[in-house]
């Protein structure tokens, strides 16, 4: 058997009972380990599990994911993804590979960033199409998820903006140079994503276009969702870009039509109330 564990967004407390269970009677057990993270290591969730854990990254699951359900067909294997397993990042590949090789499986869910965004008091309803917030490089600056932003703004939507993290990346030289040589890890923070939307913002102009999100369009900045340090910080676009939030992982929301309820809860982490005082978009149903 396969199980696919959602061990949930804070710590190796986080995991269900029954996603527990499954993981104590497992032989094997992989945490998948580029797609997310915890606020605890490795080494405290093998002692929270009582079992050893052996990392999963990208390669590993791309790549090598055959070996991994060769030894599912003749023990009980687990595969630990942080959040849910059909969450931010599906896993269906790994279960079409089951299926086709006849390999019984069974999906033990979790909470996930996806609907724990909640806890800024925005209804989950409410939210439009999700997008992903790359790190830009100098030579390559892709616009495509503000469109998306955009459209989902158009239409009342709000948008859970999920911000890139880069584990076991490779630089060019060394990528072409066939060296397995990895850069430290990087995770984009609520500043970076706000600072890349504010300069799209300013191209759209300087191209005769009046974008639907400004600088004044309100935002939410949420950072460790689920765990004891969990923050979260309301206001504009612009204080996005200044707010200080600490340590990974961050998600930006940017707002769309807000019932009243909405901005009342808003204001309760807001970095300024006057950000909202002049807010006209809300619903009157």
């Amino acid at each position: 058997m396969l199980y696919l564990v959602g061990l949930g967004l804070g710590d190796a407390k986080d995991i269900t009972v029954k996603g527990l269970e499954a993981v104590r009677r497992c032989r094997r057990v992989y945490l998948e380990a580029y797609t997310s993270v915890l606020t605890v290591g490795k080494e405290a969730l093998e002692e929270f599990y009582g079992k050893e854990l052996i990392l999963a990254d990208r390669e590993m699951v791309e790549q090598e994911a055959d070996s991994l359900l060769k030894e599912a067909d003749v023990c009980d294997v687990a595969f630990l993804v942080v959040g849910d397993p059909f969450g931010a990042t599906t896993h269906s590949d790994l279960v079409l590979r089951a299926v086709k090789l006849g390999i019984p499986y069974k999906v033990i869910h979790n909470a996930s960033i996806m609907n724990a965004v909640g806890c800024c008091g925005l209804q989950l309803y409410n939210f439009g199409e999700t997008v992903s917030i790359v790190f830009w490089t100098d030579t390559w600056k892709p616009e495509s998820f503000f469109d998306k932003i955009e459209k989902n703004r158009q239409n009342g939507m709000h948008t859970l903006c999920l911000l890139d993290i880069k584990v076991k990346e490779q630089s060019l030289e060394n990528l072409m140079k066939g060296r397995k040589i990895y850069e430290p890890p990087r995770y984009m923070s609520v500043n970076q994503a706000a600072e890349q939307l504010l300069a799209i913002i300013q191209n759209r102009r300087l191209q005769g276009e009046k974008p639907e999100i400004t600088e004044n369009t309100v935002c939410v900045g949420l950072a460790r969702v689920g765990a004891l340090d969990e923050k979260i910080a309301s206001g504009t676009l612009q204080q996005m870009s200044t707010v200080e939030l600490g340590a990974p992982l961050h998600s930006l929301i940017v707002t769309g039509t807000m019932h009243p309820l909405e901005l009342e809860m808003l204001k309760l982490f807001s970095v300024d109330s006057s950000s909202f005082e002049n807010n006209a978009c809300q619903r009157t149903t």
